[in-house]
């Protein structure tokens, strides 16, 4: 028995009928019990409960079906909504000859609802574009003589419509008056005055032609601003009071046997007695907007004037306060008051109607949205078809849940009809949702897909049940709703319970998702909490899987921020939180707000409920290729919150904490994203994930904190990747790297030194080298610091400009190396000082500017979160990457211009040996002439660094990759320092000029250091005779003694010797040293 609005009912108004059980309690939108399913477009006649006919006309795309049931427009679009579809729209001409077709077959002539797709979406919005500047007069409590006139005169008015928007004094009980419009014949001809209760309400009263009427229409005493608008005509004696747009008392009950006089005086804050004076009941508090039209407005006209939106009516005066003429204790002031913009377009355009068909177009006329007119609502075929399906299903073999709801509706009280009309009161609600509440209790079998369908839909119409206005409610009606709302989350909880994760499988041609039962639990409480907080500051609902907490908080100087936390479980250290910081909150009391209700919820179930097959799109974070992409899932429970500043939705940044709560299976890693639910993003499927707005503020083991800069339903999607390396290899990893970056660092340093302390000639060649170590030997220090600066967010932002501009000098410099090199293999004619100018442009001024114009244009996307580097999931990354693509093409071309010089080369040495020799050497050759410069030249020219493109591919080239690079300073110094001819030879001539000195410093002989590289020399000892080849030119007397001391020095040759004769000589000792080379050669020196 499948039904249409889940409003099934025992008549009691007689003892005959008591026990009587309808033949159905409506469960589905549509009302339908058919044969036969269509196969073709066209009608198909259906029949209610009580058997009255209904049609739907069936096209190739679309179901249409006419509600015969007159609503207001908000309440057919909910209808509509609660039932999978929406209101038809004209704007598709397939649309257009279905909605023809269909209103031809019922003979339907009134006009009906159809969607304006220009209508605004009621959402919160931000602050800034809320705001509408007034200038205000202010009537202060210490004079009861301050009071403003209008200065123009006004003609007589058959009609009449004032608005103005007051804020009272709530310290002021006494009767005032707001305005008072007196005529030279009469003084109390058209006034509004209001008064406090008991209560403390604000009653307000209309006076007209002399006529009191009584307080009724009133707001809360809560020195808020608020709108009022009164009108009167003539000609039917209607009158009304609108308060803040609603429509708070009318009547007719006036004299209509005139027009209310001109050549009156219009006074603001005081009651004239007299024509223009002798003043009583004075108004305390503020006063703006004030307006008048000789017209009754209409209330889309007053909706569009309580929204801060003008309207098209002839004014007969504006609000200027040139035009007023004010007594010295009124002031003038600047406010910026509250309007609800995304009620402008709405309220100013009305809503849209079919009035019929002219040349096959539909003819659309502009109504009041309060209207009560026939609509026609629009799903898709196949949902339309899907439907009637399970209506058939259930109509065969009821549910056991359905079986016992039919038993237990025969004990209720409640009398409900079954057009979607007569579920229009909380206690209709309430009285289906009790005895839901209780089916659900005793039901011992699970859901059913179709009572999950039903229960889906009454949950979505008992959303938008409309409320009494708070200053109507009685105590009963406040218990009521509080009833209402814990039965509401009971029966939201038995839906979205994991136990029908497979069931929601089973609907999802029919039903959106579980976020549809998110949003009308959101439209429920947003509706409800001005009635749920009027007797206290917070009201918690707690069931399994949903906690629901409204709180509530006066706004003042130094209001503290809120917090909300879901349940706490055994399974988690910590729990899933969200919160409105301290000056967000302050934001909005320096706004003008009053009163702030914020509505938070926790869902601990709906990840299982979502299609683990159906993954969610979206572009990886990770890019650098070290991870493969498998797809993104709901990785936590779903937390959101809702602000009203004076109960109007506010948006407004949060903080929120959630949970990891997907399991890691084996090879896989996950990366949380922050992201919303938006329910605009895809409306035909009921909204999409969204990350716009949000952003991870910290990540850590098992949970992730979020910042987003508005209020919704918050959750974490994690992205899966297939782990490439294992967290042992990742460790090796790090830890080779570091060390490898040690290493480096060392081999640069001395490198560095010994260009400087050996004395190495100086070239362009020398000095582009030194450059390239000290800006890598920079940017390998700062690489090794950078997880120590990770923690402070500052010193990790500088740490990564840093790193980014050495490392990019780094790149520069190989570029320069290459071009150098290109220069000596291919002539360039240009000066070397010209060169060298090049050179310092492009290997510093180049990273300099690179950064900065980086830093300029995308600061707030620099650095990536969690660690001190380029923000990958930006396009800040190609600061880098790009010109490190362009460095490594170059290098790599002038590279192959060196292998082919040096081949060729080789080739021609080649063609000089002898032909038996040739062959065998012309491939050592070659292949020496290929291998060489590679090697030489790699590191310098960082094409090393084209591995990285393949680190993804496998650990190994992981492993290769950080051992070409970490140790890229090492090479640089075996190949550069310990093997480069230049460094050796400076080396060399440094030890010869040593000995140099030491053989001929003649204070201190006696001592010789050996060469490190030439075996020790030998040393002789003996006394030489005249005739030796060591004695001296000329002999001297017998009697002087000559000692010599010969030296034979294998460093030289093997028949070289070195002698040092020591002879007296007139008193001084002379040292002579001769040397004897094979060739002959006799080399003497004396000292």
């Amino acid at each position: 028995m499948i039904l249409g609005g889940f409003i099934s009912v025992l008549d009691n108004t007689g003892s005959d009928m008591i026990g009587a059980l309808h033949s159905g309690l409506i469960l589905f939108a549509f009302l339908v019990v058919c044969e036969s399913e269509p196969t073709h477009a066209g009608p198909d006649r259906m029949g209610d409960s009580h058997g009255q006919p209904r049609l739907a006309h069936l096209t190739s795309h679309w179901a249409f079906q006419l509600v015969n049931d007159s609503l207001a427009f908000s309440r057919a679009d909910s209808f509509c909504r609660g039932q999978f579809s929406s209101l038809a729209d004209l704007d598709q001409s397939d649309e257009r000859e279905g909605v023809m077709e269909l209103l031809q077959q019922t003979g339907l002539r009134t006009p009906i609802w159809v969607r304006n797709p220009s209508k605004a979406v009621n959402k919160p919005v931000a602050l800034s574009k809320q705001y509408s500047p007034f200038s205000a007069l202010s009537f202060p409590r210490d004079s009861r003589e301050g009071f403003v006139r209008v200065n123009m005169s006004f003609p007589a008015l058959s009609s009449v419509s004032v608005c103005v928007r007051v804020q009272w004094n709530s310290e002021w009980n006494e009767v005032s008056t707001i305005f008072s419009y007196a005529a030279p014949v009469i003084t109390n001809e058209f006034q509004l005055r209001g008064q406090v209760d008991k209560q403390g309400r604000i009653l307000l009263a209309l006076i007209i032609h002399g006529k009191h009427l009584p307080y009724k229409a009133s707001f809360p005493n809560d020195g808020a601003w608020h709108h009022i608008c009164v009108m009167w005509r003539r000609n039917s004696g209607h009158w009304a009071i609108y308060v803040d747009g609603d429509k708070k008392d009318l009547g007719s009950d006036t004299d209509t046997s005139r027009d209310i006089y001109g050549d009156g005086i219009l006074i603001l804050g005081q009651d004239q007695d007299s024509f223009g004076g002798n003043f009583t009941e004075p108004f305390f508090g503020n006063i703006t907007d004030l307006n008048v039209w000789n017209m009754t407005l209409e209330t889309r006209h007053v909706l569009a004037l309580n929204a801060c939106s003008s309207i098209d009516q002839e004014v007969v005066f504006s609000w200027n306060p040139d035009h007023l003429i004010k007594h010295p204790v009124v002031k003038e002031e600047q406010v910026h008051l509250f309007c609800r913009v995304v009620l402008q377009q709405m309220a100013l355009q009305g809503c849209r109607t079919l009035q019929g068909w002219q040349d096959q177009l539909p003819l659309l006329v502009v109504t009041e949205c309060s209207d009560s007119l026939p609509f026609i609502c629009r799903s898709s075929r196949e949902r339309y078809l899907k439907m009637k399906q399970m209506s058939d299903s259930q109509n065969l073999q009821p549910s056991a849940f359905m079986n016992h709801l039919m038993k237990l509706s025969n004990k209720t009280q409640a009398t409900l009809g079954q057009q979607p009309s007569e579920l229009s009161s909380l206690a209709q609600a309430s009285a289906l949702l009790d005895v839901s509440v209780q089916a659900l209790e005793d039901t011992q079998e699970e859901l059913q897909p179709t009572d999950m369908v039903a229960l889906i839909q009454l949950l979505s119409l008992a959303a938008d049940v409309p409320t009494l206005p708070l200053a109507d409610a009685t105590n009963h009606s406040q218990d009521r709703v509080q009833e209402l709302s814990q039965h509401f989350i009971s029966v939201a909880d038995s839906i979205i319970s994991e136990d029908n994760a497979l069931k929601w499988q089973a609907i999802k041609e029919v039903v959106s998702g579980p976020m549809d039962v998110v949003k009308s639990i959101d439209r429920m409480v947003t509706s409800l909490s001005p009635r749920l907080m009027a007797e206290t500051d917070r009201l918690t609902i707690h069931s399994p899987n949903i906690k629901l907490e409204v709180q509530q908080q006066r706004l003042q100087d130094g209001s503290k921020g809120s917090s909300f936390c879901g349940p706490e479980t055994d399974k988690h250290t910590s729990v899933d939180c969200i919160s409105v910081p301290h000056h967000k909150i302050q934001d909005l009391h320096n706004n003008g707000f009053h009163r702030l209700t914020l509505v938070n919820t926790w869902y601990g179930s709906l990840r299982p409920l979502f299609n683990p097959g159906e993954n969610i799109t979206m572009v990886p974070t990770v890019t650098d290729g070290s991870q493969s992409y498998l797809g993104t899932v709901l990785g936590s429970s779903v937390i959101s919150t809702t602000v009203l500043g004076d109960d109007q939705p506010v948006s407004t940044a949060v903080h929120f904490k959630l949970q990891h709560r997907a399991q890691n299976p084996a090879g896989t890693v996950y990366d949380p994203v922050c992201a919303f639910w938006d329910f605009e993003l895809n409306p035909e499927a009921g909204g999409w994930w969204n990350t716009k707005g949000c952003e991870v503020v910290s990540k850590q083991h098992g949970y992730t904190v979020c910042y987003c800069n508005h209020t919704t339903n918050f959750a974490l999607l994690l992205q899966v990747y297939e782990a490439q390396r294992s967290p042992e290899n990742e460790k090796a990893l790090q830890v080779l790297t570091f060390i490898g970056c040690g290493v480096s660092l060392c081999g640069l340093l001395f490198t560095f030194i010994l260009f400087i302390a050996v004395g190495v000639p100086k070239s362009d060649r020398t000095t582009v080298h030194k450059n390239l170590i000290v800006a890598l030997g920079i940017a390998e220090l700062l690489l090794m610091c950078s997880d120590w600066a990770s923690a402070n967010e500052a010193a990790c932002f500088v740490v990564t400009a840093l790193l980014h501009l050495f490392f990019m000098a780094s790149f520069s410099w190989m570029l320069v190396e290459g071009l150098l090199l290109w220069s000596k293999v291919v002539s360039v004619n240009i000066s070397e000082d010209r060169r060298m100018k090049l050179y310092y442009i492009i290997g510093w001024g180049l990273p300099v500017l690179i950064v900065g114009v980086t830093l300029a244009v995308s600061v707030d996307e620099y650095k990536a979160d969690g660690h001190c580097w380029l923000n990958v999931k930006t396009d800040t990354i190609w600061a880098f990457v790009g010109p490190v693509i362009f460095v490594l093409a170059v290098n790599a071309v002038v590279l192959c211009r060196v292998v082919m010089v040096t081949v060729s080369s080789a080739r021609r040495r080649t063609k000089m040996l002898s032909p038996s020799s040739a062959s065998k050497m012309q491939t050592f050759d070659l292949t020496w002439a290929v291998t060489r410069p590679v090697l030489i030249l790699l590191p310098v020219l960082g094409l090393t660094w084209l591995c990285g493109v393949l680190v993804h591919l496998s650990v190994v080239i992981a492993y290769v990759f950080i051992a070409l690079n970490a140790f890229q300073g090492l090479y640089i110094f075996l190949v550069y320092a310990v093997y480069n001819s230049e460094v050796r030879n400076a080396i060399k001539r440094i030890k010869e000029k040593r000995k140099a000195l030491s053989f001929t410093n003649c204070s201190q002989p006696t001592s010789f250091l050996p060469s490190q590289r030439a075996p020790i020399s030998s040393w002789g000892h003996s006394a030489l005779t005249p005739s030796s080849p060591e004695t001296s030119e000329t002999s001297g007397p017998p009697s002087s003694a000559s000692t010599s001391l010969v030296i034979k020095n294998e460093s030289f040759r093997k028949e070289s010797f070195v002698t040092f004769s020591l002879k007296p000589a007139s008193g001084n000792q002379v040292v002579q040293l001769t040397g004897f080379k094979p060739s002959g050669t006799t080399l003497t020196t004396r000292c």
